[in-house]
């Protein structure tokens, strides 16, 4: 049970790594076309 729980765990950590980093560089794009983006 402690292993699935710490298996969870590292895979929401995982998720969250590659989710921030695809904002990061969605934020980076936004900053390029912001007059774009505005209007969405």
């Amino acid at each position: 049970m402690v292993q699935e729980i710490l298996a969870y765990l590292t895979l929401g950590i995982a998720v969250a790594f590659l989710v921030r980093k695809f904002f990061f560089k969605k934020k980076k794009t936004d900053k390029n076309c912001g007059d774009d983006c505005n209007c969405g």
